[in-house]
């Protein structure tokens, strides 16, 4: 590991682990209506909100009226999107005169951002006229993280033995309290790296061949920030933060890999600060974070060893760096692509068909499990469900009712977050054998044998996961992607988000149950590992087996020189 590698990783990490508690402290006062530094700059703005659709911060819901506020709202955000994208041609900020959005294109990005996945079967900078991108598709990237991280919040205050909240106050002050003061010192620092940040025409400029070249530009700054802050990833040009226009340098490369993980990160303090359990707070932290090290490792060692295939030749000297940009090097590439995947935003600082088939199955497993702290909110509630049925399958061993922050985990709780674990894999593996037995599946692989296997996989984990990002090599934008992606992101986003809200109110009518020598302990190292394991195991169970006719194959075909 080169010393650069090193330093960016200390950085991102340090970052994270020293923000993490006072800003988990700060989530709980703002989300328990305690005072903060931020109330006189926005608390006029919340209360004029509050005013005008008629709440008041005391109000709360029950888990049916919260989930229909969500549900309601989120529908009404994708009958606007879809609309907007369809006529943009004649809304105004549109210098580049595009015109508008085909049925099946806006179908699946409207409802690609409003699950808050972005998935993107279009290049932007060719596509979306500035309103489409800053009017519609940002306005979605604040408020849809908002609503999942307003779900998570509800969940907490349910667990803490509080009532679950209303949801658009809760929807309103993750935007005014978290998300909009932190776009705004992000989109300075991005501005100040050379992010451009302008609502004038694309530039028309002279190569030194000679050439004439159109060069894109727009409101990229304040997209890029709450692109990462909210955990959406979708990109202003289809080159992501690839592009220099949305990732200059290794400093702005930097900024981006922690912006993504400050509130996921923090929502698990979060949690221990709302029920008085921070030392259950720091085992999920511990439990989540050495997944996230296994990850990265996983992304890095092998790409660092190169192709050996190139190897053998005696060509390689630096590593596999095909599809990645010097200006990040092999580390801050490495970190960044691990973050995206663990907290599921979805944004790309390279290209992901490029990794070997070793260094991918990181990309897979942070799509599979959701939960390496995931996206605010969303990832700790898949982290709950598998501590549910850890508890449960430990009772089951011991033969002790299972017990969680005091209270019994029944037949309702255990059904509910087992449709939860078992709704995910289902949507990956039935999408992808539909794919491979469609002709119209079939007519997207651009790549033969284990290799085009495995971009089909990415791209339906990436859609059940609400990741958003794309392997390459899969011709996403295909009527059958377009629609049977879009079906896929809805139902991933709103079901398992459901239940969980389900089981908060199930914990929440729950008697206290005093604790004994014969309680089950959570807060232990020992409980993080049995919790660890589980979710080894279970996923491993589920998902071994296609990963063996994908990566794992192409990676022992590679070993033996046959490429794909």
């Amino acid at each position: 590991m080169s010393l650069s590698t090193t330093l960016t990783w200390l950085v991102v990490i340090g970052v994270f682990l020293l923000t993490i508690k006072p800003l988990g402290n700060y989530m709980a006062k703002v989300f328990t209506f305690q005072p903060t530094v931020l109330d006189k700059p926005f608390g006029w703005l919340e209360n004029l909100i509050f005013r005008a659709i008629g709440v008041s911060r005391a109000s709360n819901m029950t888990a049916k009226q919260y989930a229909f506020a969500f549900l309601g709202t989120n529908l009404l955000w994708a009958v606007l999107a879809y609309t907007a994208l369809r006529i943009q041609n004649v809304l105004p900020f549109n210098p580049m005169h595009v015109g508008p959005i085909n049925p099946l294109l806006a179908f699946n990005t409207a409802t690609s951002f409003t699950t808050n996945t972005n998935w993107q079967a279009y290049s932007g900078e060719n596509t979306m006229s500035y309103f489409s991108q800053f009017g519609v598709l940002s306005y979605l990237q604040f408020v849809t993280p908002a609503a999942g991280g307003a779900v998570g919040i509800a969940v907490v205050r349910a667990l803490s033995g509080r009532q679950l909240g209303n949801f658009f106050v809760d929807v309103t002050l993750v935007c005014t309290r978290l998300l909009l003061p932190l776009a705004i010192i992000v989109t300075m620092i991005l501005v100040g790296q050379g992010v451009p940040e302008t609502l004038a025409p694309y530039l028309n400029v002279h190569t030194l061949a000679g050439q004439t070249q159109v060069v894109p530009r727009g409101p990229i700054a304040s997209w890029e920030a709450i692109e990462h802050l909210g955990q959406n990833g979708g990109g202003y040009t289809n080159a992501n933060s690839a592009s220099p226009l949305e990732n200059p340098s290794a400093m702005s490369n930097i900024v981006q890999t922690i912006s993504m993980g400050l509130l996921p990160v923090a929502f698990f303090y979060f949690f221990g600060a709302m029920t008085g359990r921070r030392r259950l707070a720091w085992t999920l932290t511990g439990v989540a974070g050495s997944i996230f090290l296994i990850m990265l490792a996983l992304t890095y060692f092998p790409e660092a060893a190169g192709n050996p295939v190139i190897n053998a030749l005696g060509l390689a000297t630096h590593g596999n760096m095909v599809g990645k940009e010097v200006r990040f090097g092999m580390g801050g590439t490495s970190i960044f692509e691990t973050s995206t995947m663990a907290f599921t935003t979805g944004s790309v600082a390279s290209a992901h068909d490029s990794f070997l088939p070793l260094s991918s199955l990181s990309f897979f497993i942070g799509m599979f499990l959701n939960m390496v702290f995931g996206g605010k909110g969303v990832g700790f509630l898949n982290m709950i469900m598998f501590v549910i049925i850890t508890i449960f399958l430990m009772g089951l061993m011991v033969g002790r009712t299972p017990e969680f922050l005091g209270k019994k985990i029944e037949t309702r709780e255990v059904t509910l977050a087992s449709v939860a674990f078992l709704l995910h894999p289902l949507l990956i593996l039935l999408g992808t054998a539909v794919a491979v037995h469609s002709p119209s599946g079939l007519q997207g692989i651009l790549n033969p044998g284990p290799h085009g296997l495995s971009e089909i996989i990415y791209g339906f984990s990436s859609a059940a996961a609400n990741n958003g990002s794309a392997f390459g090599g899969l011709g996403a934008a295909l009527p059958f992607y377009e629609v049977a992606l879009g079906v896929v992101v809805v139902i991933g986003r709103y079901a398992s988000i459901m239940a969980m809200l389900l089981i908060g109110q199930s914990m929440l009518r729950k008697k206290t149950v005093p604790e004994s020598s014969g309680t089950m302990r959570t807060d232990t190292v020992l409980f993080g590992g049995i919790l660890f394991g589980s979710i080894f195991v279970l996923n491993a169970l589920t998902f071994f087996p296609i990963m063996a006719l994908g990566p794992i194959a192409e990676q022992y075909l590679m070993i033996a020189h046959h490429l794909f």
